[in-house]
């Protein structure tokens, strides 16, 4: 559980960890014993709380109704609820996600899927947030240009996990790299790219906000990074049936690419740079991955 594994950081932080379900207080209470959950687990056992959030999962409901066999029901049931099909005991369940909340109990922030097979880890989500928990493990490295971390937010993944892979960039001292909109004037914009990689789809590059740099001789105006950044993909490990057939054969996912970048200074532009890197993430089977390996 990696909530479990990260709480007394996230608590570090000023963070209050509580996780809600429709089971019954005593099904959360032997899951709590035999995982060793140490923070509060809340039934809401009629999914009335779950209803006011607006998170009630109505196509449980859908799935096991009179239109049960309609294609478009069966269809939103493989992906909202279970690709193995509704059954009444799901009926009640919520949309899996996050809430972030104040300390006035206010909700500041929310991470929610489409397909429910899919799941922000904590730590890509306090990433996302801009308060990162300490990576596991980093690639550090320097060029004649810049310095740079490079990370995944978690150290292992499984069936449907959504995390995040970063690259912290510090430019040395009077060095520029472009950011997105200087390739319009001709500039070659810094660029973190990975590699595709069966079972796992990457989504485009964050690019945090740039400053725009005058550049005298050619009255220039350029969208540069001269302070530290951070370059941020996200990436979705898939969680459809063939895909974790395909993972359970596997220990560990393996994914590389580059950092490239130009880099200048107030009177001349470097060669291109590329850094390659190289991540390896473990994975982490299902049980029910673990029941049918070889």
């Amino acid at each position: 559980m990696e909530l479990q594994s990260r709480l007394e950081e996230l608590r570090g932080q000023g963070l209050g960890v509580a996780a809600i379900s429709y089971d019954s207080e005593a099904v959360l209470a032997d899951f709590s014993q035999r995982r060793g959950i140490t923070f509060p687990l809340l039934s809401d056992d009629d999914s009335s709380v779950i209803t006011d959030f607006g998170i009630l999962n109505t196509v449980a409901a859908e799935g096991v109704g009179t239109n049960r066999d309609d294609p478009d029901v069966v269809a939103d049931v493989a992906k909202y609820v279970s690709v193995f099909g509704a059954n009444p005991m799901i009926v009640g369940t919520p949309y899996p996600g996050t809430f972030m909340l104040d300390a006035e109990g206010r909700v500041t922030s929310r991470f929610f899927e489409e397909f429910y097979r899919e799941r922000n880890t904590t730590a890509n989500v306090m990433l996302k947030l801009g308060a990162g928990l300490s990576p596991i493990a980093a690639i550090e490295g320097s060029t004649a240009h810049l310095k740079l971390t490079a990370y995944a937010s978690d150290p292992n993944v499984t069936v449907g996990t959504r995390f995040s892979v970063a690259v912290d960039v510090e430019p040395n001292p009077d060095i520029h790299v472009y950011a997105p909109g200087a390739d319009a004037l001709g500039y070659r914009v810094i660029a973190f790219n990975l590699n595709p990689v069966p079972h796992v789809r990457f989504e485009p590059v964050e690019f945090p906000a740039s400053e725009i740099y005058h550049f005298e001789p050619l009255d220039e105006r350029v969208p540069v990074y001269q302070q530290p950044f951070t370059l941020m993909q996200e990436a979705v490990v898939s969680g459809a049936p063939d895909a974790e057939e395909a993972l359970a054969q596997l220990d560990a996912l393996t994914l590389t690419g580059t950092l490239d970048y130009q880099a200048c200074d107030d009177a001349l532009c470097f060669d291109p740079v590329s850094v390659p890197l190289t991540f390896t993430l473990d994975l982490e089977l299902l049980d029910r991955q673990r029941a049918n390996r070889p």
